[in-house]
């Protein structure tokens, strides 16, 4: 039996040109937009996400995977794959995946009128939703 994930989680909404980033306690099952990290041609800003690492030291990493509304995988569902794998790698944490179909249009419905990108928040919704699954 694997020990359960306690403390401080990392979540990532994956995207080509930007990546949300959300911070997640597993005590009280919140988490909170952090950051959008730049990623140009696929590739992140590692020097970005090691100082988010730096800095919240998360027991744990949320990688949400892109899926279609049929449960089938689409076109970025095996590079988020990918980028969560470099993140175990790198960090030396586990990684959970959890699947996410709507979550930036939730996130969209959630946003003020601003215009700003809304992938943190994207990334705050898959980590909820993998805390309420805990």
């Amino acid at each position: 039996m694997t020990k359960p994930v306690e403390g401080v989680v990392i979540g990532f909404d994956f995207g080509l040109k930007r990546i949300g980033v959300a911070i997640g306690q597993t005590i009280t099952r919140t988490a909170t937009p952090e950051a959008i990290v730049a990623s140009k041609d696929g590739k992140p800003d590692w020097e970005h996400i090691t100082r988010l690492f730096e800095e919240w030291k998360p027991s744990a990493i949320v990688v949400g995977l892109p899926m279609r509304l049929n449960g089938e995988e689409q076109a970025l569902t095996q590079p988020a794959r990918k980028f969560g794998q470099r993140l175990s790698g790198r960090y030396q944490r586990p990684v959970f995946y959890i699947e996410e179909q709507l979550s930036s249009i939730e996130a969209e419905q959630r946003k003020t009128k601003t215009s700003q990108p809304m992938d943190d928040h994207a990334a705050q919704i898959i980590l909820e939703n993998w805390l309420d699954a805990l």
